[in-house]
This record gives structure tokens, sequence and C-alpha cells, in this order.
């Protein structure tokens, strides 16, 4: 018996839906995740903004530790600190999507509840990046090597022979087992606090070199007296980098 046109109809667009319910579970895109070629999924997330050069927060509020590398320490005023943030900024805007891949060989959460995840921008590691431009160095937390750690300490190391980023900036120690140790240079060894320029009487900020703009300090509208070497105060009304923030 022959079907009807409308029968005929009906058949092609249920089996049309069933297709497009198909793709919907399967495609990465519309899931949110990406094949890693067996590392496990990689989700693909939103960067809603960067809190220093090694980690980052997520639309929606999660929070990323970059696995396998660290950064100076903003909070504890560490050589360099400011300028990896900038860095990871630059490569890492508000708004850029980003895949998160997990290690199978490592931890995926950190004590703080941070995902700890390789974050790739296209086909950039960021990781890798992060290292080769000498803003961050190589840490393998409780000597555990991922899947990129070979890659991480030949770069590390060029970068460190080149005098790139807080290689050349700062008196740093290369040492892949513990964390980002930087000091100004010049300040007491063992100590990350730097020389303090007279010129600023109330804040600690090392005299150049290198010249620093008011994004590498932590400090605002701080009084400024003398020569003023960091030409911080532009106004010269004696105070520093106001309205910076």
């Amino acid at each position: 018996m022959r079907r009807s046109r409308k029968a005929v109809t009906l058949l092609d667009v249920a089996a049309r839906a069933l297709v497009v319910g198909i793709a919907l579970l399967v495609s990465p895109a519309l899931v949110g995740f990406v094949p890693t070629g067996g590392a496990g999924p990689a989700q693909v997330a939103t960067v809603a903004s960067v809190v220093d050069g090694d980690t980052i927060v997520l639309r929606g509020g999660g929070r990323v530790r970059l696995l396998q590398i660290d950064s100076p320490e903003i909070g504890d005023g560490e050589c360099y600190s400011h300028r990896a943030a900038r860095e990871l900024r630059r490569l890492l805007p508000v708004g850029t999507i980003v895949s998160l891949l997990p290690d199978p060989r490592l931890d995926r959460v950190d004590r703080y509840g941070r995902l700890l995840r390789y974050v790739f921008r296209g086909g950039r590691n960021i990781n890798l990046t992060l290292v080769s431009r000498g803003a961050a160095t190589v840490w393998f937390y409780r000597r555990d090597r991922g899947r990129y750690a070979a890659g991480l300490l030949s770069r590390g190391r060029t970068a460190r022979r080149a005098h790139l980023g807080l290689w050349g900036a700062c008196e740093a120690v290369w040492n892949p087992y513990a964390p980002a140790t930087t000091r100004y240079k010049g300040a007491p060894a063992g100590s990350t606090s730097r020389r303090c320029d007279s010129s600023y009487p109330t804040v600690c900020i090392s005299p150049p070199p290198p010249d620093l703009d008011c994004a590498d300090v932590p400090y605002t509208n701080f009084e400024v007296v003398g020569s003023d070497p960091h030409h911080f105060d532009g106004d010269d009304d004696g105070r520093g980098c106001e309205g910076s923030r």
C-alpha cells in the first residue's frame, strides 16, 4: 500500500528531529565540552576576570588555578606580581572563551576549591605561554609531573637564559619543585622586601631601575616628596597615582 504524501512528510520530520536530538546530545560545542585526545573532557567556559598571574575567575563564579605553573604573589608584594597579572589579562581579556583541560595524572581541585586546569585559548596553551614569556615559573606541586612537564621545563629554561619577564626584572630562584621565589633587585637575601625610595615615605617603592608606572605598584594616592624618580606625581600636587585604580 502506498503511503500518502502527508505520511511521508511526517516521517521525514520525525527523522530529522531524531538527528537533531542526537546532535544536541553529542555535540561538544553545544554542551560545553571539546574532545581532548583521551585526557578527559575539556570544559568550555568564559573568562570573567583575572585574579593574578596564575588564577582566573569564570563567568558563573568558578575559579581556575593554572596547572604546573606559579607566578609571584600580588598580596605579598613580590617582584613582577602585577606585571604577571597584566600579562595574563592581555592573553585572556574578560569575555574570552577558553577550554579547560584537566590532567589525569594530577589533582583536579586544590584545597581552596579552585579547578586545576590547563587553559587553552584557541589552540594556544596559556600555561606554556606564560612560562615562555617569563610571566610564571614551573612548579611541580608535590613533585608530580603532568602531561606538559617536558614542554614547561624547556620553555622555562629558555626564558631564564634569555632573561625574559621576571628572570630579567627580579632576583628569581629556579626551582620547579617549589613556588615562585622572587625579590626586587637589591633586596636582602631570603626576603621579598625591596629597597624603599625616600621620595615615597608612606609606602615602600624601590628606586629605579626599572622605571615603574602606577600599574606596577599596589598603592594609590600616596605622598610624594623630593625628586619623584618614577614620575608618579604628574600634576605636582604631592600625591602619587591618584585615581589609578
